[in-house]
């Protein structure tokens, strides 16, 4: 989709390039995701091109230099976020990707599809968290990925929520083109997904770490070059292999309160914040990994611990970070408690010290054990990282009372997050909100 005028950016276009064609790094954006789709194996390629959309026809061409087919369809006029797919029908007869093209991206795109057919999806929404989800739109989706709603930006949040952002990239069925009846303005959540969504289509989303940027602004444009140089953004490609802080919750990035059984109990430990941000601005995913037997025991109903979540993505994202997945074991060895579980007490294999969480997390997202760290407040932390062979930082919390059960000792023993991102090489002198 490269029909945008790209006002934002005409500090840089100066009203007289189309936005596609903004230089990055020395090339045309545009030529950048033509590359990675053809990379991907994506070979048949139209462009629907409106504002200065003859420069974008001249800079493509018929596509054979980049090793594809590339075909035009023209906007008469701007016909919002999804309208001019009309127009593109003619070429579109299998599962189809759409991409904005004021994107900057790396995505391993066969993974994505796999995951669109797994599900059997009639739209997959490629999805991440951000740094600014309070003006965001947000994807609201259940345990499975299925999305439920949107959650628009110019709704009063006075609620905690996921941090979960549509990126601008879609995998459609073609079932999905009988929606385009006329050329008319359409924008593609509103008007397209959301009649998808209010007729029960399954509608699903795809959460990944991967490099996707909006660079519509002259700043989000520089940020993105820097990361280009540096190797971020081909580095965060699935298809390569992932450095992780894996780090446990309580009394690591919240303060440790005992077993917490209530969203209102969540309070971040001070420095937090910016820590999580150098980790994100970083080569490094941020995974936490944490035991949660308060569902086994009938502390706590699953539901409750999402919303638990929910509270910790939105104080995290109300300052400016986040993680990027987090994984939780609801099982508990032991029987006896007053309302509990009974089907969730078992000796299982992702109750840490065991690796079962980290081990699903390293399939999810390719991560390199060899290169990625554990850092907790705890010696059970420190064992769980050194039986999935990271190097282990530890935090020393007053209320760990199991040390004597574990043989592990830490790579490294610090007081504070922040301290130990120095030790991997991590640092950040940025202001968080």
């Amino acid at each position: 989709m490269a029909g945008g005028k790209g006002t934002r950016l005409s500090a840089v276009t100066g009203d007289k390039i189309p936005k596609p064609l903004v230089p990055f790094c020395g090339r045309p954006l545009i030529e950048y995701i033509v590359e990675n789709l053809v990379a991907d194996g994506v070979t048949e390629i139209v462009v629907c091109v409106g504002y200065l959309g003859e420069q974008i026809v001249d800079c493509l061409g018929d596509g054979s230099r980049y090793g594809a087919k590339i075909s035009f369809v023209h906007e008469e006029e701007p016909l919002g976020t999804a309208g001019a797919l009309f127009y593109a029908k003619a070429f579109l007869g299998d599962d189809f990707l759409l991409v904005n093209a004021d994107l900057v991206e790396d995505v391993d795109y066969q993974r994505m599809y796999a995951y669109h057919r797994q599900k059997g999806a009639i739209a997959t929404l490629f999805v991440h968290p951000n740094s600014h989800p309070y003006d965001s739109d947000i994807v609201v989706k259940d345990a499975t990925g299925k999305v439920l709603q949107f959650d628009f930006k110019d709704n009063k949040r006075d609620y905690d929520y996921e941090n979960c952002i549509n990126a601008g990239i879609v995998i459609f069925s073609p079932e999905v083109l009988e929606v385009f009846t006329a050329p008319k303005k359409l924008a593609l959540e509103k008007d397209v997904i959301a009649a998808l969504l209010a007729e029960g289509k399954p509608v699903y989303a795809y959460a990944s770490p991967e490099y996707v940027k909006d660079v519509g602004t002259p700043d989000r444009l520089a940020v993105a070059k820097q990361e280009y140089e540096n190797g971020k953004i081909a580095g965060r490609n699935l298809s390569r292999k992932q450095k992780a802080i894996f780090l446990d919750r309580d009394g690591t990035l919240n303060v440790f309160k005992g077993l917490i059984t209530e969203p209102e109990q969540i309070e971040l430990i001070a420095g937090v914040p910016k820590a999580l941000l150098a980790i994100n601005q970083s080569d490094y995913l941020a995974l936490v990994v944490t035991n949660q037997p308060v569902i086994a025991r009938g502390d706590c109903t699953p539901e409750t611990l999402e919303k638990i979540h929910k509270r910790l993505y939105t104080l995290l994202g109300n300052a400016g970070c986040y993680v990027d997945d987090l994984i939780y074991c609801p099982h508990h060895p032991d029987s006896g408690y007053e309302g509990e579980r009974k089907e969730l007490k078992f000796d299982c294999d992702c109750r840490k010290p065991k690796t079962g969480m980290i081990d699903s997390l390293v399939k999810k997202y390719h991560i390199d054990l060899d290169k990625s760290y554990f850092i907790g407040d705890t010696y059970r932390d420190v064992q769980t990282g050194f039986n999935a062979g990271v190097k282990t930082i530890l935090i020393p919390s007053d209320a760990d009372a199991e040390k004597s059960r574990f043989t592990a000792e830490a790579d490294y023993i610090v007081k504070s997050l922040s301290e130990a991102l120095q030790i991997i090489g991590i640092c950040n002198n940025k202001k968080v909100f």
